[in-house]
């Protein structure tokens, strides 16, 4: 194992103690994509951003690279202090037991996980029908999981149906990118006679009407895609926040969802950002018994906002320690950056043989 050096007497007394963070909407097989071959064209619009850069990378997985990408993903979230991850996950060459590989290897970093396979049509129905047997079979196995589905506009009729039967059966609820951007923007008149309360919709950006469930707000990743503000405090749905890949580090979620909306609200306050964050152990409960001592002494919204460099230095989750001075104890956290280099490697050379 890893060690580190002692903390100082000064860092060691500037500490306070939390509960762990919650990553609410996670892709952990995009932590390979850094360094992936430039797409053959420049994106122009979202849609673009998806066919050129998501698409190609989500085919050219293998279950090898799924379990780097997560192992890799559960590390860097533990070291920022998320302690438990809702990932949505499409591998449409690799779905059958792609969840249980995401799960094991959260659980060999010591982070908790809850898996969902995203349910599409654009591999063809019998791709979609397979998507929906991993969700069954994870979640009937006793693996902790929602049924996926990837976005309405990628789907079929017959298969939100049938995705919003079976998380009904399973009474596991649905995780699914809602009206994400102007592609999507039909998914509310579709998805209103299926959504029930206990649906994770991620973004909702365009959607323009409401539905019951809990909304993952991603400011990140929808600043980066440019696909416009989902502007959370105008709907009455409890909001959580998600990295939609970008990592898991939610105290800097937590800043850019607060900057961004102080700029569409100047009114704005931390606090609304800091209820959305919190609210993220209501879906992971687990995770309010996890303990974390930051290398800060005053973990409240208004320091937090305005902080850098806050980190954690301690981890206990259920009742085992799993960080220790900022080092990971159930993995070597240099062996698994390296290993996963080597899987990202082979990633990026599937992916240029995709060709254009």
């Amino acid at each position: 194992m890893c060690t580190s050096p002692s903390r100082s007497r000064a860092e060691s007394a500037l500490t306070a103690t939390t509960p762990g963070l919650v990553c609410a909407h996670h892709h952990l097989y995009s932590a390979l994509a850094r360094g992936m071959p430039a797409p053959p064209r420049s994106p122009q619009n979202f849609r673009d951003i998806l066919d050129l850069v998501w698409w190609r990378l989500d085919v050219a997985l293998d279950l090898d690279t799924i379990y780097w990408s997560a192992k890799l993903g559960a590390l860097e979230a533990l070291e920022a202090g998320t302690t438990a991850i809702i990932d949505h996950h499409e591998s449409p060459n690799a779905i059958e037991g792609s969840l249980d590989v995401i799960a094991q290897a959260c659980r060999e970093v010591g982070v908790r996980v809850d898996c969902a396979y995203g349910v599409t049509d654009r591999h063809g129905h019998e791709a979609a029908l397979r998507g929906l047997a991993e969700n069954e079979r994870f979640i009937r196995s006793g693996g902790r999981g929602r049924v996926g589905v990837h976005a309405a506009f990628t789907c079929t009729d017959e298969t939100l149906e049938a995705a919003a039967g079976l998380a009904a059966d399973l009474g596991s609820g649905v995780h699914i990118h809602v009206a994400e951007g102007v592609d999507d923007v039909a998914a509310g008149q579709r998805l209103e006679s299926l959504a029930t309360d206990d649906w994770l919709i991620v973004h909702a950006v365009h959607l323009d009407r409401d539905l019951p469930g809990t909304i993952a707000h991603n400011p990140r990743s929808n600043m980066n895609n440019g696909v416009g503000y989902a502007n959370p405090t105008a709907r009455q749905n409890r909001t959580v926040l998600g990295s939609d890949g970008i990592g898991a580090n939610m105290l800097a979620e937590f800043q850019f969802a607060y900057f961004r909306h102080r700029e569409a609200d100047v009114e704005a306050t931390p606090d609304s950002a800091w209820g959305w964050l919190e609210a993220g152990r209501g879906l992971f409960p687990e995770a309010t018994s996890d303990t974390i001592e930051w290398s800060y002494d005053t973990m409240e919204p208004w320091h937090l906002a305005f902080s850098t460099g806050v980190r954690p230095l301690n981890i206990t989750v259920d009742g085992e320690q799993v960080l220790s001075d900022g080092v990971a104890t159930k993995v070597d956290a240099d062996e698994v950056r390296a290993k996963a280099a080597e899987a990202a490697t082979r990633l990026h050379r599937s992916i240029e043989e995709l060709g254009s």
